[in-house]
C-alpha cells in the first residue's frame, strides 16, 4: 500500500500514533454494530410473526439459510471493496463511505417492514465490504517499514475488535430479545454512527494514511481483464471454464437462481486459478500453488464448520438449552439471554489469545511441529471436537421435559475459541508465504472467496439440520378448534400466531395426533399440503416403532400467511428434529477429524512442497490478540 515518502510528524499518546486510537474506536463500534446485529438476527427470523417481541415467523431452515447467504456475501463484498479503495477512492475515502453506508443499513433495519430488512442486509454486506478490509490496512499503514511497535499496534487494534464483538452480544442482545428487534437493530445503527463520528473527529490524525494509489503503483499486479483474455487462448483451461459455466448456468435457469449466481461466480474463481498455475514459470511455484489450493479447502472447511455459532447453536441455545440460573442477575433475572452466548467466542479469545500464540512460540523454539499447516490442520480437529459437547447436548435433551445444560455450549465455544486461534490467525499469513508475488492481491481476493464459501457451507448445513417441515393448514374455525386446540377465542379472532403441541403416533399405520393435555384427537383439523410429506412422516414413524403407549411430540407454529387464506402451521416432530441435530453435530465432528488428520498425516510431503517458505522464521514471543472470526487476515493484507 502507498504510503507518503517524506511523512509529516504524527502526533502520538502512549507510544504509538494517535491515528491507532481513531482507528481502534472506529473498528469497535463498527465490530459492536456488526456482532450485534448478527447475535438476533437468526433470533428475529424464527421469532412469531405476532406478539410482543413480533418477528417474521421463519423456520430454522430458512433463517439459517438466509444467514448463510448474508455472512457469505458479507466477505466476498470484501473483494470489491479492496478493489475500490486501489483503484478508484483510497482507503481513508472507502472506509468512510463504508461507515456511512452501515449507519443506513443499520437504521433501515429498524424499520419493521420487510423492503426495509432486505434492503439494510444489503447495504450491510456493501458497508462491511467496504469498511473491514481497508481499515485493517490503515493500521499497518500508521507505520514505517521495519517498526517494531507495528505488530503491538495490531495487538491495541484487535483488543477493540474483541471488546466491541463481546459487548455487542450482551448489549445488543439484550435489548433485542428484551425489548424488541428493532430496537436492537438500531441500537447497532447507533454504535456505528459513533464509530463514523470518532473516524471524522480523528481524520488529522491519518493524513498520511489511505490515500488513493498513484497512476503507476494502481497498474501493477495482475489484470483481471488480461487473465480473462489468455484464458481464451488455453484450450484446457478454457474448456474446463466452458464446462462448469454450462452447468451452472442450467442450475441459474432450471433450478435455483441464488445458486446458479454462487456456481457462476466459483466458476470465474476457478477459472482464474487455472491461469495463475499456467502462467507459473517453476516447479517450485507450481508445487507451493498445490499446497496453498489446500490451505483454502482448509479455510473453507474450518468456517464450515465454525459459522454454525450464528446460526443452528444460537437457535438451539433459545429453544433447547436450561438458561436457567439458581439465582437473579440484574436485568436479565434468573435466565440468560440466548444471544449472550454469542459473546463467549470474543471472551475467551481475549482470555487464551496469548496463551495459544506463546504455546505455539515455545514449541517452535524447542525445533518442534510448528508448521503453519500443521497448526491450521490442529485448528480445524480442535474446533470441530467441541460439537462433541453438542452432540451430548442433543443426548440430553427430551421434548417438553428436560432441556441440555449451558455448559455443553460454554464447553463447545471454549474449544470452537481454541481450534480458531490455531488456525485462523495462520491462514492467510500462510497463503501470502506461498502466493506467487505478481498474484498476491488475487489470491487475498480468492482467500476472501473461500472465507465466504465456508459461510455459505455453514449455512447449508444448518439447513439440512432442521430438516424440512411439513407444512399443515388448519381446515375449520370457530369455536371447535379453539376447544380441541385448547386456545382462547381472542387467538384466533385476533388472528395471533399460536403454537400447539400435542402426541403423535400410529393407530393401526394411521397416523394420530392428539393433544397433550386432553388426549383427543386433532387431525381432522388439519389437512397436509403436500400428502407425500405425510407419507413420509408415516413411514419415518413405523421405522422408529412410534405407538401410542410411547409417543413421540409434535410442535405446530400457526400462523396467518400473507398470499394464503387461514392458518398454516409447520408439523415439526421433536424427536426426529433432534436426532436430525444430533446427527449433524457428530457429522461435523467426524468429517472436521478426519479431514484434518488426513492433513496431518500428508505434512512431510505437503512441508517439502512449500521448498521452504517457511524455514528461515524466526518466532518472535509477542502478544496477540484476534478478532472473532475473520482478525489476522485483515492484518496480512496490510
Amino acid at each position: 500500500m502507498a504510503t507518503a515518502t517524506n511523512r509529516a510528524p504524527q502526533k502520538e499518546l502512549f507510544g504509538h500514533p494517535v491515528g491507532l486510537y481513531i482507528l481502534f474506536f472506529t473498528e469497535m463500534w463498527e465490530r459492536f454494530s456488526y456482532y450485534g446485529m448478527r447475535a438476533i438476527l437468526v433470533l428475529y427470523l424464527v421469532s412469531a410473526t405476532t406478539g410482543g417481541n413480533a418477528g417474521l415467523g421463519w423456520t430454522g431452515g430458512e433463517a439459517i439459510a438466509l444467514y448463510g447467504w448474508y455472512t457469505m456475501l458479507v466477505y466476498v463484498a470484501s473483494i470489491p471493496g479492496g478493489i475500490i479503495a486501489d483503484k478508484l477512492l483510497g482507503q481513508k475515502k472507502t472506509v468512510l463511505w463504508g461507515g456511512i453506508i452501515l449507519v443506513a443499513g443499520h437504521g433501515i433495519l429498524a424499520v419493521e417492514e420487510m423492503w426495509a430488512f432486505y434492503s439494510g442486509l444489503a447495504l450491510i454486506i456493501i458497508g462491511v465490504g467496504m469498511l473491514k478490509p481497508n481499515i485493517s490496512t490503515m493500521v499497518g499503514g500508521l507505520y514505517k517499514p521495519g517498526d517494531i511497535r507495528r505488530d503491538k499496534g495490531f495487538t491495541i487494534f484487535y483488543i477493540g475488535i474483541n471488546l466491541g464483538a463481546f459487548l455487542s452480544s450482551l448489549i445488543v442482545g439484550y435489548v433485542g430479545e428484551n425489548i424488541g428487534w428493532h430496537y436492537g437493530f438500531g441500537l447497532a445503527g447507533i454504535a456505528m454512527a459513533f464509530g463514523l463520528i470518532v473516524y471524522l473527529w480523528g481524520q488529522k490524525y491519518l493524513v498520511n494514511v489511505g490515500n488513493l494509489l498513484s497512476k503507476a503503483e494502481r497498474s501493477e499486479g495482475a489484470s483481471l481483464s488480461n487473465m480473462f483474455s489468455e484464458l481464451l487462448k488455453s484450450p484446457l483451461q478454457l474448456v474446463i471454464t466452458s464446462i462448469l459455466m454450462i452447468g451452472s448456468i442450467y442450475v441459474l435457469i432450471m433450478v435455483s437462481v441464488p445458486f446458479g449466481l454462487l456456481y457462476i461466480f466459483l466458476t470465474l474463481v476457478i477459472a482464474l486459478m487455472l491461469m495463475v498455475y499456467k502462467d507459473l514459470t517453476t516447479q517450485v511455484m507450481k508445487d507451493r500453488y498445490v499446497v496453498m489450493i489446500l490451505s483454502f479447502l482448509l479455510v473453507v472447511v474450518f468456517w464450515g464448520a465454525f459459522e454454525q455459532a450464528g446460526g443452528l447453536m444460537n437457535i438451539y441455545a433459545a429453544d433447547k438449552t436450561d438458561r436457567t440460573l439458581s439465582f437473579s442477575l440484574p436485568l436479565i433475572g434468573n435466565e440468560v439471554p440466548a444471544t449472550w452466548f454469542q459473546s463467549l467466542n470474543a471472551m475467551f479469545i481475549i482470555i487464551f489469545g496469548v496463551v495459544v500464540a506463546n504455546f505455539w512460540a515455545k514449541r517452535k523454539l524447542k525445533n518442534k511441529e510448528a508448521s503453519s499447516i500443521f497448526k491450521m490442520a490442529t485448528g480445524v480437529i480442535i474446533m470441530g471436537l467441541g460439537f462433541l459437547f453438542m452432540a451430548i447436548a442433543a443426548k440430553e435433551y427430551t421434548a417438553f421435559e428436560s432441556k441440555s445444560a449451558m455448559y455443553w455450549l460454554v464447553l463447545a465455544y471454549l474449544l470452537h475459541t481454541i481450534g480458531e486461534l490455531c488456525s485462523s490467525p495462520v491462514a492467510l499469513s500462510f497463503i501470502t508465504k506461498l502466493a506467487p508475488v505478481k498474484y498476491a492481491s488475487l489470491m487475498m481476493g480468492v482467500y476472501f472467496a473461500a472465507t465466504g464459501l465456508g459461510n455459505k457451507m455453514a449455512g447449508l448445513i444448518g439447513e439440512f439440520s432442521q430438516g424440512e417441515p411439513a407444512t399443515v393448514q388448519l381446515s375449520t374455525e370457530g369455536s371447535d378448534v379453539a376447544n380441541r386446540l385448547q386456545l382462547n377465542d381472542t387467538i384466533l379472532q385476533n388472528k395471533n400466531d399460536f403454537t400447539f403441541n400435542g402426541f403423535v403416533y400410529l393407530d393401526n399405520n394411521e397416523l394420530a395426533v392428539t393433544n397433550m393435555e386432553t388426549e383427543a384427537p386433532v387431525l381432522e383439523l388439519m389437512n397436509f399440503e403436500n400428502k407425500n410429506q405425510k407419507s413420509e412422516i408415516i413411514a419415518n414413524l413405523k421405522e422408529e416403532g412410534v405407538t401410542a403407549q410411547d409417543p413421540y411430540h409434535v410442535m405446530l407454529n400457526f400462523r396467518q400467511e400473507e398470499d394464503k387464506v387461514g392458518y398454516y402451521g409447520d408439523f415439526v416432530i421433536e424427536e426426529v428434529q433432534t436426532q436430525l441435530e444430533f446427527r449433524t453435530f457428530i457429522g461435523i465432528t467426524i468429517f472436521t477429524t478426519v479431514f484434518g488428520l488426513i492433513v496431518i498425516f500428508m505434512l512431510k510431503p505437503l512441508k517439502r512442497l512449500t521448498h521452504g517458505a517457511e524455514d528461515n522464521e524466526r518466532e518472535m514471543l509477542e502478544q496477540e490478540q484476534y478478532e472473532i472470526a475473520d482478525s489476522e487476515r485483515d492484518k496480512k493484507n496490510s
